[in-house]
């Protein structure tokens, strides 16, 4: 609703509201209940599964969701496994190591979209600029701050968060804590013109 009173229209056909946070005070509560959404939860699951794989490869999860196969130069290799991303050079598995060592660690961060590798992003660009993960000072509680460059809120925004709060009970388990805060920031969050009337169909 409020992209709708307040986003600015722009040329890539979407409303958008820029620089917007927000915490998920219970990521473990993580199914999108609204009716006329109609997120698909044996979908995102699959996501996660693939993140979890690790591997590039669309063949499979381009089944399930089409657009997938449009994210690809012919070799069905995309750069949007956020799973391939945060288990390269085994991102993921240091973070944790930094957090056990160190519970005040500010550097248990994992990156995904790099500027690097701007020549790789022909055909398919990661939204997700970084992940960090924090414990709470004087609390057995693992936070989680994920950060955009572009979301769309009702297709990527809805699986995003479904695949982030996992990974976050993931590295809380892996810890042997609690599952804290998960603050999600979009420096462009949007809505495509074709989900304008959502609510209302």
């Amino acid at each position: 609703d409020t992209i709708m009173e307040c986003g600015e229209i722009t040329p890539l056909r979407t409303k958008a509201l820029y620089n917007v946070g927000f915490y998920i005070l219970a990521p473990s509560d993580n199914n999108i209940i609204c009716p006329w959404r109609k997120w698909s939860k044996k979908y995102a699951e699959r996501e996660w599964q693939w993140y979890l794989s690790a591997n590039p490869s669309v063949v499979e999860i381009k089944k399930f969701a089409p657009v997938w196969d449009k994210m690809h130069g012919g070799d069905n290799i995309v750069n949007s496994n956020y799973g391939y991303q945060w288990m390269r050079n085994d991102q993921l598995n240091k973070c944790i190591e930094q957090l056990r060592q160190n519970s005040a660690t500010r550097q248990a961060w994992i990156s995904i979209f790099d500027g690097k590798e701007k020549d790789k992003y022909q055909f398919d660009t990661p939204c997700t600029l970084s992940i960090g993960f924090s414990i709470k000072p004087g609390t057995d509680a693992l936070d989680m701050t994920v950060i955009m460059r572009s979301n769309d809120l009702v297709f990527g925004f809805c699986n995003d968060q479904y695949c982030f709060s996992n990974l976050q009970k993931l590295v809380a388990a892996r810890l042997g804590l609690n599952v804290g805060t998960y603050f999600h920031f979009a420096h462009d969050l949007h809505i495509y013109d074709y989900h304008f009337n959502l609510k209302n169909v």
